[in-house]
This record gives structure tokens, sequence and C-alpha cells, in this order.
């Protein structure tokens, strides 16, 4: 039986059995739908990527106030079309090793200090123009600019000098930091022609796809570009779309009727009832990726630690996760990192949900009225039932939390980082102090909870130069116990990311660092013949 059915598996992968056909010969023998889809997705597999066609995506977290400009990359649009026409220097792969791509080789000095990547020869910008490495060093020197607001800021603050050596860009670091091929994988951080600093909303660089539409919160698309270096490897169809659908019921239904092949944010309490639609499989992974509360610790009256403090008390974390993530996830320390990053210690004391405790330290604070907290359904699947369970959960401790829902276009330009209390997603960082200088050092341009301390700041610096693992992992422990305890983050969980493929969709490969496959789905993705 098992031999007949992967003759059949082959004959769909190869285009000459129609799928229909191959699960009708399967129920006659007895095989469950479930191992006859395992069987072609191995077979289609073995058969590798179709070209042609086109792929679409229909995607939440686009806005009309989007633009191409990789620096200013914040919402799941961007982060995907950016994977499709961008190139990186180094990918991290799901294994979380790294991959090069632009830079050949990377190698540093004894003392971490001077780091030296050798540019690939031969690479194409989509303009035709040869990517150099004058144009690796421009695009450090955009980011690492502030005027430029780039998220990768905080990163690359390190970096005392650059220069162009040969076919080698060598940059040296005020201090060292053995982490520092990590960094290089951010993904705002894509290579442009002289760094951007020309035109960085042109959406050119070096990836499989060529931008060729580019309208801001509806939709984006790209043409296979003839010359990408790994055309063998990324950019099967020949054609890519996102379309933004920022409702959940929306997206759902896009992908049921084939309107769209993928999405993204699939809601955890309707996972059951997409798993039973005909040709649609849920993909899901755990990684390092979080739903936090956010508060501004400058801005009063969250600049109080007493009233902070009352907040992450009066949060019942497993009933959030019970209730929203509905088990996708695991629950969270009011740190960014848990144990899939590497030197997490587990052993720090986790907190619980502690009303008595809670009133004490808001008591203490001296605040009285309603503390405002601002919610978008795009803030993460299900953020206003959050909202309204957290409100419930700090009134058993005598807090009163005013809860006002945002739409979903100007969330991330007006709300997120912008208001002192509000809902928003992370979706980590190779590292911990990749994570750490992205969001919590006091320069950081996304520092989303304004935590500003010299303290913390000379930490994070010492943690990238410490070589030995021992005490860096110690470092990082005290580290975490420092945002934990003083920080403006409240983390009820780790999420799981939860996505959705449709009929015919081959090629899917989960990656943790990010959801989407690591938001390289439609250019790793193909249509079975």
């Amino acid at each position: 039986m098992s031999k007949e059915l992967e003759f059949l598996s082959r004959r769909v992968a190869s285009g000459k059995l129609n799928r229909r056909d191959f699960l009708g010969r399967a129920a006659a023998l007895g095989v469950s739908a479930a191992f006859a889809n395992t069987l072609l997705a191995d077979a289609a597999r073995a058969a590798g990527p179709v070209k042609g066609g086109t792929l679409k995506a229909g995607l939440q977290g686009g806005e009309s106030s989007n633009v191409l400009d990789p620096a200013l990359n914040l919402s799941q649009v961007n982060f995907s079309f950016g994977k499709c026409w961008g190139e990186l220097l180094v990918e991290l792969n799901p294994d979380g090793s790294l991959e090069n791509r632009i830079a050949e080789e990377i190698g540093s000095s004894a003392d971490a200090k001077t780091w030296t990547m050798k540019i690939r020869k031969g690479i194409e910008f989509h303009d035709g123009k040869t990517v150099k490495p004058e144009d690796v060093v421009a695009t450090l020197e955009r980011h690492s600019d502030a005027k430029s607001k780039s998220a990768a800021l905080g990163i690359l603050q390190g970096i005392d000098s650059m220069k162009v050596d040969g076919d080698n860009v060598v940059v040296a670091l005020k201090d060292p930091n053995a982490d520092f091929p990590y960094l290089m994988a951010d993904y705002h951080l894509v290579i442009q022609p002289n760094g951007g600093k020309d035109n960085p909303n042109a959406g050119i660089s070096a990836g499989p796809y060529k931008v060729t539409i580019n309208e801001p919160g509806v939709r984006y698309g790209g043409e296979k570009f003839a010359n990408y270096w790994q055309g063998d490897k990324l950019g099967h169809a020949a054609e890519v779309e996102i379309v933004v659908i920022n409702d959940a019921t929306a997206r759902t239904s896009a992908l049921q009727g084939g309107q769209v092949n993928m999405i993204n944010r699939v809601e955890p309490k309707i996972v059951d009832l997409v798993k039973r639609v005909p040709g649609v499989t849920i993909q899901t992974v755990s990684g390092r990726g979080f739903y936090p509360f956010n508060m501004f610790c400058d801005t009063a009256p969250f600049d109080n630690n007493d009233l902070r403090m009352a907040l992450k008390l009066a949060m019942d974390r497993e009933e959030l996760l019970d209730k929203i993530l509905r088990g996708y996830g695991e629950v969270g320390n009011d740190m960014p990192v848990n144990k899939a990053y590497p030197l997490f210690s587990d052993d720090i004391e986790q907190r619980k949900f502690d009303p008595e405790k809670a009133a004490e330290f808001y008591k203490k604070s001296g605040h009285s009225g309603s503390i405002l907290l601002r919610t978008s359904d795009v803030a993460f699947p299900g953020a206003v039932d959050a909202a309204q369970l957290y409100q419930q959960s700090c009134a058993k401790a005598g807090i009163k939390i005013e809860i006002k829902r945002e739409p979903g276009d100007g969330y991330w330009s007006e709300v997120w980082n912008k208001q002192p209390f509000s809902l928003s997603y992370w979706g980590g960082r190779p590292t911990q102090d990749q994570m750490y200088s992205t969001a919590y050092i006091s320069s950081a341009d996304w520092n989303d909870t304004r935590f500003k301390s010299e303290k913390f700041d000379k930490m994070v610096i010492a943690a990238r130069g410490e070589l030995d693992e021992a005490k860096r992992k110690q470092m990082y422990r005290d580290m975490g116990i420092m945002m934990r305890d003083e920080g403006g983050l409240i983390v009820p969980f780790f999420n799981q990311y939860i996505d959705a493929s449709g009929k015919g969709v081959q090629g899917w490969v989960s990656n943790p660092a990010q959801e989407m496959c690591g938001g390289y789905a439609l250019a790793m993705c193909w249509l079975e013949a």
C-alpha cells in the first residue's frame, strides 16, 4: 500500500495526477487524509521547487503611513516585503546559526574589537550596479546616524570606525562584542546602493524580487529579479504580492476562498476551526516573540516604580495565556528574553498574580484615579480581549484601568512608542545583547518603555565584551532581574507564531526567529504544479 501511495504522490508532484484523485485512492486504501497530505508534502519537497506563478499573502501589520525605507520597518507587512526585495550581510537560520549572504566571510581579532567582513563579488543590485564594500559601509553609516531614526541605531552605537580595505569592510568597535555578526542580521540593515543615502525609499537592493507595486496600507508586489545571485534557492514564484488585511476574519476568509495563498497572525481562538478547512495547513513555531504591555518609565504616573510594580503584580499571566493564546505560548516574566535565547538563566523566580501585594504597592505609590491603557486589534491577536482581562485582574487589586481601543491604521505610528501605556509585540532578536541594545539601552530609538539607566547601559556593554561564557551568563541574569524589577515592561506571555498556508503551497520552513518562515515565506515557498 505504502509503495503505491508513494508512487502516486510522486505523480502528483510531477503534475501527472491531480490531488483529488490521489486523496480518493488513499481513502480507498484506508489511509487518513493527514498521512496522505504528509506523503504529498514529502513528494513535493523531493521533486524540488516549482518555478513560476504568483504567490500572494494576506498580512496584518500594514498602514497607510508605511514607507519602503528599511530603517523605518516596524510592522509585519514591511518586514515580510523587505525580505522579498532586500538583501542582508548575513541571515539567521532556523537553527540559530548564521548564513553568509552579501558577507562571504566574517572574522575578528582575538579581542573581538575589530571585525573584517569579506564582501561577496558578483552580486547585483536591482538597478544593475554591482554591490561593493563602499555600499556596505554607507549602509552602516546611515543606520548608525541618529538623524536616520533607524531602529538599528541602538545595536550600531558600539562602532568606532569603518573602512574599506580591498574586498573587505573593516569595522572597529569601541568595546569588544562577540555577537557582532548577529547584529548584521538585523532586518533593518538591508544593503542599498550608497547605503540608501540618496533615496532610502527607492526599494532597491539585491534581493530575489524587484519592487513593482508600492501602495502603502493596501498592497505590495514584486517580480522575480532575473540576476538574483541565489535564484536556485529563493524567488521561485514569478511574482509575489502582499495584500494588507488587518481584520482577522477577512484575512482567514481570503485564505479559505483562495484569494491569497498564506496569511499571518491566525488568532489562537480559531485555530481548530481553520485546521478543518480543506487544503489549509496551520504553521506554528515557538520562539522569542512576546506580546508586552509597555509603560513609559519617564512619564507620570509610570515614573514611579511602586506603581509599575503594582501593575506587574496585578496581571494574571496564567489566565491570559489560557484565554488569549489558548496555550500557544508560555508565561512571561517581565523581561524580554526567555529560554529560546542562548545563556538564558531559568532559575529566576517567576512573577505571579498577587492582588494583595499589588494593592500594597499601589497604595505606596500614592496614585489615585484611573490609568489609561491603549490597545488595538493590530497590536497582537486578542489584544483587545487581553486588555479587558487585565482590567478585571487589576480591579481585584483596587486599580482602575481605563481602556481606549485605537484604530489599526496609525497604531504603530501614532500610539506605539508615542503613548505612555499601550500594548505591543516584539519578534525577539538572535541574542540577548541585540534584544537589549535594540530596545532597552538609553539611546535606542525603539526604547518603547523609556527605560533609561546608566547602570544598565554599562552592564550591556560589559556583557558584550565578556568572552567567558559563565561570567556572561551571570551578567545577563543580573540584567534580566533588573529589567524585571525596575523596567517598564510587563510581559504576560511569549507567543507562538501561528501562520497558515493554503492549498498547493510547498517549501514552508518554520523559523523561531520570526513569523512567515522568518519573513521569507513568499521568497522561499512555491505552488505545486
